[in-house]
This record gives C-alpha cells, sequence and structure tokens, in this order.
C-alpha cells in the first residue's frame, strides 16, 4: 500500500507494521530523502492515509524519535531532527581481515603444513568438554563480582608450579599474570614498561607477528641476525646500542629452531644489567622440545629482574583459547598487576578453570608425551618425503622447533608459491617475511603438527611442482 511519504507495507511480513514504518521513515531520513526540518504528517494522518491502527504509526514515531531520527513539537507537529547525513557505504569495499599476510582464514581446519596449530586429529576433544562443562557450572554459582585481573588464582598457582618443574623458572603466582594469549602478554608488558618511542632488539629471521606488534605499540625495531648460538648480543650492541628491549626465542629460535647458548644468555643478561634494558622471553613452545630435553627457561637465569617471561597454551593445547601468562620479576609484580586491572583483565573464567583443571589433573603433562611421539612420527615421515626434491636450489634444513624450513632458490617469490598452494589446500608460510629488509631469503617453513601420513608424499609432490614452475 503507497502513501505520500512512499511507505510501502507488507502485511504477509513477518516483521511488524510498527517495524515497516519506523524502517521505511529511519531509512529515508538516513539517505537524506527527508531533510532536517521536515514536517511528517500527523500519526493519526499517517494511519489513515497508510489504513492501519493510529496507535501502530505512534509506536513508529516514538521509537523514531528515542533514536533521535525525529523531534516533536506538541502541537506544531513532528519534524525530522537536525542530523548530519550518513555517507553511504560504498557496496563494493569488503573489509579485509586482520593481518590477512598472516593468517590465511579464521576459524577454520588447520591445512596440512600449516605452522602455530597442534594436531586437530589429536585433540582430546571429550575430555576437554567435560572439563569446560565442570568450569561453566563452577562459574554460575560465583558470587557476581569482578574477578582478580591477574588471572584466576588456582590456574596463576598450577602454572607457576609447572614452570617450576619444567622451565627451571622459580616464581610465586603473585608473579604471573594471565593474559590473552602471547599478544595480550606482550601489548601488557610493553605498556607496564613505557617503551613506547624506545628501540628494541628483534631477531632476524623472527616471528613477523612479534616484529608488527612492536611497531604497533610504538616500539622501533631493529633486526639482529640469529646463528647457531641464538641472537648475536655482540652484533646488538654495535647495530643498537640504545635500545631498551630485547625480544628472543631461547628455548626454540623461531623459525630456526636452534636453543641459545648458555655463553649467549649470559651474555644477553649481561647487557640488561648493564645498561638498564629488559628482555622479553617468549616461550612459545615451553616443554615441547621433541628430541631430547627443553633447556631452563632463561627467565631461570636473571638474577638481576631484568626477564620478563611469556608463554601460552596456544601450541599445547589450543590456540582457540586466547590464553597465555607472563611471569615479573618480583619488583614489578605491582605495577603489572595494576596496568592488567586497567587496560588488560585477565580473560573468561571457564577457559581459566578448564585449563586449571587440565593441569591439576595431571592431564597436560600426558597431553604433551602424546605430542612428542605424534609430531616427531610426522616429522620424521615430512623429512623422508621431502627427501627426493631436494637440488637445484632447493635445500631442506633439519627439524627446528615444529617446522622444517626449506631455502628456495634466490630470487624465487616465496609469498606467490604460499598464496598458490593454498588452492590446493596446502598452507606453507613464506620465509622472507621472517627477515629484517635487508636480508630477506626465500623459503618456506612446513609446519609438521598437521600433516597426514597418509597423503604426505602427495602434498610434498603437489608443493614442489608449483616450486618448480
Amino acid at each position: 500500500m503507497n502513501a505520500p511519504l512512499d511507505l510501502s507495507l507488507d502485511l504477509r511480513s513477518r516483521r511488524t507494521l510498527a517495524l515497516q514504518i519506523h524502517d521505511a521513515i529511519g531509512q529515508a531520513v538516513r539517505e537524506g530523502r527527508l531533510e532536517p526540518g521536515a514536517r511528517l504528517p500527523s500519526w493519526r494522518d499517517l494511519a489513515a492515509q497508510l489504513g492501519v491502527a493510529r496507535g501502530t504509526v505512534r509506536a513508529a514515531y516514538e521509537r523514531l524519535m528515542d533514536e533521535q531520527f525525529l523531534v516533536s513539537a506538541g502541537a506544531a507537529g513532528t519534524f525530522v531532527a537536525d542530523r548530519p547525513p550518513v555517507e553511504a557505504r560504498p557496496a563494493d569495499r569488503a573489509i579485509r581481515p586482520p593481518l590477512p599476510g598472516l593468517f590465511y582464514d579464521h576459524g577454520v581446519e588447520p591445512l596440512p603444513f600449516q605452522m602455530g596449530v597442534p594436531a586437530q586429529d589429536a585433540f582430546p576433544f571429550k575430555l576437554w568438554s567435560r572439563l569446560l562443562a565442570a568450569a561453566a557450572r563452577t562459574a554460575a554459582a560465583q558470587p557476581v563480582s569482578y574477578p582478580d585481573p591477574r588471572g584466576l588464582p588456582a590456574l596463576r598457582q598450577e602454572i607457576a608450579a609447572t614452570l617450576g618443574y619444567a622451565r627451571g623458572i622459580a616464581c610465586l603466582p603473585a608473579q604471573v599474570i594471565v593474559t590473552a594469549g602471547f599478544a595480550g602478554g606482550l601489548g601488557l608488558t610493553l605498556g607496564a614498561l613505557g617503551m613506547r618511542g624506545r628501540r628494541a632488539w628483534v631477531e632476524s629471521p623472527g616471528f613477523p607477528l612479534t616484529r608488527l606488534a612492536l611497531e604497533t605499540g610504538g616500539v622501533e625495531t631493529v633486526p639482529v641476525p640469529v646463528d647457531a648460538r641464538g641472537l648475536d648480543v655482540a652484533a646488538g650492541r654495535v647495530l643498537a646500542p640504545d635500545a631498551a628491549l630485547a625480544v628472543v626465542t631461547p628455548g626454540q629460535q623461531a623459525p630456526l629452531g636452534v636453543t641459545m647458548t648458555l655463553e649467549r644468555r649470559l651474555a644477553l643478561l649481561d647487557w640488561a644489567g648493564r645498561t638498564g634494558g629488559w628482555v622479553i622471553e617468549d616461550d612459545y613452545l615451553s616443554e615441547l622440545q621433541l628430541r631430547g630435553r627443553a633447556a631452563p627457561a632463561l627467565a631461570s637465569l636473571d638474577r638481576a629482574g631484568r626477564v620478563i617471561h611469556i608463554g601460552s597454551f596456544s601450541k599445547t593445547i589450543s590456540p582457540a583459547l586466547r590464553l597465555g601468562f607472563i611471569v615479573v620479576p618480583a619488583e614489578l609484580a605491582e605495577r603489572f598487576g595494576d596496568y592488567a586491572a586497567c587496560l588488560a583483565p585477565a580473560p573468561g573464567l571457564e577457559a581459566q578453570r578448564a585449563v586449571a583443571s587440565f593441569l591439576a589433573e595431571g592431564h597436560y603433562l600426558r597431553h604433551l608425551r602424546r605430542m612428542k611421539r605424534l609430531y616427531v612420527a610426522r616429522a620424521d615421515a615430512l623429512s623422508e618425503a621431502l627427501r627426493p626434491h631436494q637440488g637445484e636450489g632447493v635445500v631442506v634444513h633439519p627439524m627446528g622447533g615444529l617446522a622444517v624450513r626449506v631455502d628456495l632458490p634466490e630470487g624465487m617469490d616465496d609469498g606467490d608459491v604460499a598464496r598458490r598452494a593454498l588452492a590446493f589446500g596446502l598452507a606453507p608460510v613464506p620465509l622472507s617475511g621472517w627477515y629484517g629488509e635487508s636480508a630477506r631469503r626465500p623459503g618456506l617453513l612446513l609446519g609438521v603438527t598437521n600433516v597426514a601420513l597418509a597423503r604426505i608424499a602427495l602434498d610434498c609432490d603437489r608443493l614442489f611442482g608449483l616450486i618448480r614452475r
């Protein structure tokens, strides 16, 4: 039914007539077809024009007035509010997802060769569902109040105990702060230490997200080379003697997989102590060392209180938890706690309770033992499937962390290879983005956690077919 306001009502629609009138007038105001100050028919007149009850139009008008689209002038009538016009959104402009160069997709099953995610097919879903359900029931019965912004005390106690025997870190639960994954821990640390405007050493090659996060937080990054002994501290002193921060992966360097030597660790701690600098230890794999026993954490050697230890459960349990933690020197515990309370409180309690139970009941260590055996088998199978593809500028390196590194011929676009591989359901990671601009080297990182033994040879053949083309 048409009306002077060009209102059309659909009597068969599930949407009420009042809502249809509300939407039509609101849209006309947003698009500028009803200009500010324009007088609308009284709700009685419009009801007669549309053939609907007066209360229907009145309800639509009152809602539009509540939303500040219309104003009432009493007996003088109802008018369009004086509000700025709304610019039409371009219909063809799609807003990209965050960091498309680092994350090919979100919320989907991991693909072969994808890095940074545990084995999808080996996750203890039944056990985890039971723990989550129990955590949800407990949370529902808790007092309705703000929880400790540093994290659930039970979880912080379990983390402190686990770090003591697995990573050699002697700390109190009060020094542990639960965060929204590694990114949350890094952001909290940069803010609490006041790093904006300062310079930081970063590993080259090193995790691109760390470098981008530092730069986003106002920290100037200085790539420092990594060799077989870890971060070259002497080179860092030359490249950026005024640096206030160093971010390192000393346990299993990402992506080379080397363990920082004791000599380099002591040199790094000496630099921090002499200059008043800080060291962020990214312990991304924790004790998940596939060959032998993991070296103690760098923080276990820190006597001057200059190391901030950051860990997460993304690689050991699931990245969907978005759950991590930081361990701070006792002298900084109150400062970090206050910062967390204001700007970075710990995430939801249900996941925290479930992880606390996972740790306390011994499931975590049993799970890690199973994952180590599984990943070793998959790493060996991948290395065997890669053997025929060596040569002609392609070099396959031994296992590093949870990935195999493949060097490609100079000049090859590893990013293009990775993009084309996605069409075949493969997700290798281009290596060049892990280096500083002046030292980029083409290559691929092949994660071992989600390779399928039954099709690993076929996946390798497909990938190297793309490389040869």
